[in-house]
């Protein structure tokens, strides 16, 4: 019950993460009835282009061991060894290639679903791949059941499949039979490949089937639940509320340097009570005016109250405070179409300081 309702609760795509990681562990969509239809395809292969030639060489090998033995002298351990190394070499051979054509079917079955990769995971010891309990669950449990029936489903298909192939074959090898051997041969080839072509066809078809069900269901497994989403989500970006957490400090102390600023400041820019800039210019330090704090509302109160216990001019101008709370930044020069109304305020502020007495 609790693998059912887990199942029902994931019904979130994977992310792209979870896509990854699964990849990067090896665990990947695999169809084994594209390797076996790989496997079978190679038969064939061999069957049309190499069978022929091979067990025609063999038949004539054989024919001359068996019809002339005196030719294989076996006197010394020398005569033996150099004819093991005869007889392995001419049946060797023909199942050299149709061994190569097997390893190619079977590495580009591989390749077709998946490309190579090294997953030091797969290979890494695993007590639960030598345990008799798990290797019960995987025979006997819901997942064995389910192969076992594939499996059974397959064989009968493909039976009915070659039992309408073969039917008129008995009628061939009867012919056949009464030729010479060499055509019979040919005919034992020729009803193999017609069998070979029938299980290829069948074949095909399960494995294109078994190919997008594999697909469709390794996607389906790895479906993550809301919660899960969420907790990644936190992993890869960050707890929010940690994050929050320090938005907040940060502000907090970007608003304590502001007003440790403010007393340095030339004059401020208010709207009465919504925003406040404010300003220092010092003609030896910058070219132009420096925004040394800004903030709205209470943070603006407070750039004014310490502005006026410092004794620094406050300009209320709606317009102009407005519009330079939008356009300015901390720690940065004022933008060059504010020059000229700033310049007015500058100078009215610097005409009321009183001049330093001379020391004569």
């Amino acid at each position: 019950m609790a693998d059912g309702a887990d199942k029902d609760s994931k019904t979130e795509e994977a992310t792209e993460k979870k896509v990854r990681d699964t990849i990067e562990q090896g665990k990947l969509p695999n169809s084994r009835e594209t390797a076996l239809l790989a496997s079978f395809v190679a038969i064939l292969i061999y069957a049309v282009f190499y069978a022929r030639e091979a067990v025609a060489d063999l038949g004539m090998f054989l024919s001359m061991f068996l019809e002339k033995p005196e030719a294989w002298p076996m006197d010394t351990e020398t005569d033996v060894i150099a004819l093991y190394k005869v007889v392995l070499i001419e049946v060797g051979r023909p199942l050299a290639i149709l061994l190569v054509l097997l390893i190619v079917a079977g590495v580009g079955a591989s390749v077709f679903q998946n490309l190579p990769q090294f997953v030091g995971e797969r290979i890494r010891p695993q007590l639960s791949r030598i345990s008799l309990a798990q290797g019960w669950k995987r025979m006997f449990g819901v997942q064995g059941w389910v192969e076992f029936l594939k499996s059974l489903a397959k064989l009968a298909f493909v039976s009915a499949v070659l039992a309408f192939t073969v039917a008129q074959d008995p009628r061939r090898l009867l012919s056949g039979m009464i030729t010479n051997p060499f055509e019979f041969t040919k005919v034992i080839r020729s009803i193999t490949v017609d069998i070979l072509v029938a299980v290829v066809l069948v074949m095909a078809a399960i494995a294109a089937a078994d190919l997008v069900w594999s697909r469709f269901s390794w996607r389906r497994d790895m479906r993550m639940s809301k919660q899960e989403v969420k907790d990644e989500l936190k992993q890869s970006e960050g707890d929010p509320i940690v994050k929050s957490r320090i938005r907040s400090v940060a502000r907090d102390r970007a608003r304590r340097r502001m007003m440790t600023a403010v007393p340095k400041a030339t004059l401020v820019i208010a709207n009465p009570t919504h925003y406040a800039i404010a300003l220092r210019y010092v003609r030896e330090e910058n070219s132009a005016p420096l925004v040394v704090a800004k903030g709205q509302d209470l943070v603006a109160l407070k750039i004014r109250e310490i502005a006026e216990e410092n004794g620094i001019p406050v300009f209320e101008d709606v317009a102009l405070a407005r519009s330079m709370y939008k356009q300015v930044s901390v720690d940065s020069v004022i933008p060059p179409q504010f020059y000229q109304a700033v310049a007015e305020l500058v100078r009215i502020v610097y005409a009321k300081k009183p001049e330093p007495k001379r020391i004569s």
